[in-house]
C-alpha cells in the first residue's frame, strides 16, 4: 500500500500565454490535525475492547480523548456489534458489554475547526472471526492504492468487492464511503463498495472517507427501530414547546451540521428523551437508526480518511504514525 506523508502536495498548471505557473496545494492543517487526533484516539481505545466491558466506556474514552488532544467529535463514536453494521452508539446510562466473542466495529472522527476526519477498525474478540477482518482491511488498503486524481468512485468499489469476495465473503453494498466537506461529514460524492460502471470520479483536493464492510450475509441493511444518533434540521422552523425549543438551540449551537449523539444533551436535571421525540415530530431533527446486516450476517468494517493528492492518496487517519 502506498502511503504519502501528510507534507505531500499536488500541483496544479495555470496557462498565462506562453509560461506555465504551477500552484501548490496542500491539505489544511486542520485537516491534517484532525486526521492526526483521530488515529491516535482510535489505536488506544482499541486496547480497552474486550469481553465484559461496556461498550459506553468505549464511546466516552474515545469522545473524551478527542477533546484532550485537541479536537472535537465529528459524530459520537460507534461501536457496533456482530450483524449491527453501523450507528450504534450507547445511549444514557447504557449497561451494554461485549460478549465473549464476535466482531466490534470502532467507529469515529475529530474535527478540527470543522475539517473532519472519520476511521475505523474492526476487533475479533475471540479470533473466530479472523477472515472477515482480513477481508475489510485487505479490501481497504487495495482501495487505497488505485486512488488517484480522475479515478472513477465506482472502479475504486469493483476492487473492494473484488478483495472481499477472495475471501468468500460479501460487501454490504447498502453502504459506501464518502466525500467530506468542513462541517459536512456525507458531502455529495460516495464511494461504492461494488463496482459500478457508471460513477463520478475523485477529484484533485477531495476529501473521502473508504469504508469497506465484508460480511457472510447478503450484504444489504436494515434500520432498527433505535436510534441514539441524531442530527439537525436548521431549516426547521416548526413552533416547540419551551424544553424541545430550549434542545434545539442547544443542539445547533453545539453540534451545528454535524451528528450528535441524545445522551451528550442529557444532564442530572434534564431527561432529554420526550424532548428528541418531539424534535423528531417537529422535523427539526433527524435520526439515524441502528443498520443491521439485512440476513443477520457478522460484519467487518475499516475505514480511513484520504485527500486526492497528484500522486495518489494522502491517508491522514494512518495509525502507524504514533
Amino acid at each position: 500500500m502506498r502511503h504519502l506523508r501528510p507534507s505531500s502536495s499536488f500541483k496544479t498548471p495555470l496557462e498565462t500565454g506562453c509560461m506555465t505557473i504551477h500552484m501548490t496545494i496542500h491539505p489544511t492543517p486542520d485537516f491534517i490535525k484532525a486526521g492526526a487526533i483521530a488515529a491516535r484516539v482510535l489505536s488506544e481505545v482499541v486496547k480497552e475492547v474486550r469481553p465484559g466491558v461496556k461498550v459506553i466506556r468505549i464511546c466516552q474514552l474515545a469522545e473524551h480523548k478527542i477533546a484532550e488532544y485537541g479536537g472535537k467529535p465529528a459524530f459520537p463514536c460507534n461501536v457496533s456489534i456482530d450483524d449491527e453494521a453501523a450507528h450504534y452508539t450507547s445511549p444514557h446510562g447504557d449497561k451494554k458489554v461485549f460478549p465473549d466473542k464476535g466482531l466490534v466495529k470502532v467507529d469515529l472522527g475529530a474535527h478540527v475547526n470543522g475539517h473532519l476526519s472519520d476511521t475505523a477498525v474492526t476487533v475479533d474478540l475471540d479470533g473466530s472471526y479472523e477472515k472477515f477482518v482480513i477481508a475489510a482491511k485487505i479490501a481497504l488498503e487495495k482501495a487505497i492504492e488505485v486512488i488517484e486524481p480522475g479515478v472513477k468512485l465506482g472502479e475504486i468499489g469493483a476492487v473492494i468487492e473484488r478483495e472481499i469476495k477472495k475471501h468468500g465473503l460479501r460487501p454490504v453494498h447498502q453502504l459506501s464511503g464518502h466525500q467530506l466537506k468542513p462541517w459536512t461529514l456525507h458531502a455529495g460524492k460516495t464511494v461504492p463498495n461494488v463496482g459500478m460502471r457508471r460513477s463520478e470520479r475523485m477529484n484533485l483536493g477531495e476529501t473521502f472517507a473508504i469504508e469497506p464492510f465484508s460480511t457472510d450475509g447478503n450484504g444489504t441493511v436494515k434500520g432498527s427501530k433505535d436510534a441514539y444518533i441524531f442530527s439537525n434540521v436548521m431549516s426547521s422552523k416548526k413552533k416547540l414547546d419551551r424544553l424541545s425549543a430550549q434542545i434545539r438551540n442547544i443542539a445547533r449551537r453545539r453540534f451545528r451540521t454535524l451528528p450528535w449523539a441524545g445522551r451528550w444533551l442529557n444532564d442530572k436535571k434534564i431527561d432529554v428523551t420526550a424532548a428528541l421525540h418531539s424534535l423528531l415530530r417537529a422535523g427539526a431533527i433527524r435520526a439515524y437508526p441502528v443498520l443491521l446486516e439485512g440476513k443477520g450476517g457478522m460484519v467487518a468494517q475499516f475505514e480511513h480518511t484520504v485527500f486526492v493528492a497528484e500522486e495518489g492518496a494522502i491517508v491522514t487517519t494512518l495509525r502507524n504514525r504514533q
